[in-house]
């Protein structure tokens, strides 16, 4: 733990959704990493196709699959769509592709202190966004958060309502007004990852490391669970090379 001092920005108070990826790709003719390279990373209970679309499984990760024709517009495979899912996050999407969004939105991704700010929602030093609870039920009908239930990676007992992403304005924001900045998807930060950097960093305005092979991803998704990947947290951290992208992997934006 550290204190860091940030400039004022702005934020999204959501990830970006399909319809808003939908404008920029109509706008530009984009073709995402994934539609070009004609595949990308399908949860198993997620994936929708024939059985010769899965190319293979992740090492270590079986219920990971690489699916032919996986893309942001068919996020669990070639037999899905994004139909009536105007208002999820935009999912199977890179870093490469969330910054060519973010070029043609004139805006960027935030660095990771400007991430964790905003996810902290005011509250200094809490786990979570809401507090210090564990997320489990808050009532009988309430989740704080988009994450798994029951056993993982094998049987989701989609007591939150969803098996993969939730509507961006699900559940309760923030006390400043910003939505599932954990669980749901995964958000690309801006910064080069370095798992030793906060030794070094400095405490105004952090910007991450000057180079390296992978990027920050924040937040968590619905695929975390307590068994497995406990990274719904404020403070949790992971990264991934800025080619790849997943069905559980988005972003959001901001400015200043």
């Amino acid at each position: 733990m550290h204190p860091v001092t940030l400039s004022p920005f702005s934020i999204d108070a959501t990830s970006v959704t399909n319809a808003d990826f939908a404008t920029f790709v109509s706008a530009t003719g984009y073709r995402t990493e994934s539609e070009r390279q004609g595949f990308s990373a399908v949860f198993h209970l997620a994936f929708e196709g024939a059985d010769d679309d899965i190319l293979g499984t992740a090492q270590d990760a079986p219920w990971w699959y690489g699916v032919r024709g996986a893309s942001w517009q068919h996020p669990g495979g070639p037999g899905s769509t994004i139909e009536d899912l105007d208002d999820h996050p935009v999912v199977q999407v890179s870093w490469d592709d969330a910054e060519a969004y973010c070029a043609w939105a004139g805006r960027r991704l935030p660095t990771e202190a400007q991430w964790e700010c905003a996810a902290r929602g005011g509250i200094e030093g809490a786990r979570y966004p809401w507090g210090d609870d564990l997320p489990a039920k808050i009532s009988d009908e309430d989740w704080p958060c988009n994450i798994f239930q029951g056993s993982f990676p094998g049987q989701n007992t989609l007591e939150d309502g969803f098996l993969t992403t939730a509507p961006v304005r699900s559940f309760a924001p923030n006390a400043l007004g910003l939505w599932q900045m954990v669980g749901n998807v995964w958000e690309w930060c801006r910064d080069v990852f370095d798992p030793a950097y906060y030794a070094t960093s400095p405490t105004h305005d952090p910007t991450g490391p000057t180079s390296g092979p992978t990027r920050v991803m924040r937040g968590g998704s619905y695929l975390c669970h307590d068994s497995y990947c406990n990274r719904y947290r404020n403070a949790a951290r992971t990264s991934n090379t800025p080619d790849s992208a997943s069905g559980n992997m988005g972003f959001r934006t901001v400015s200043g």
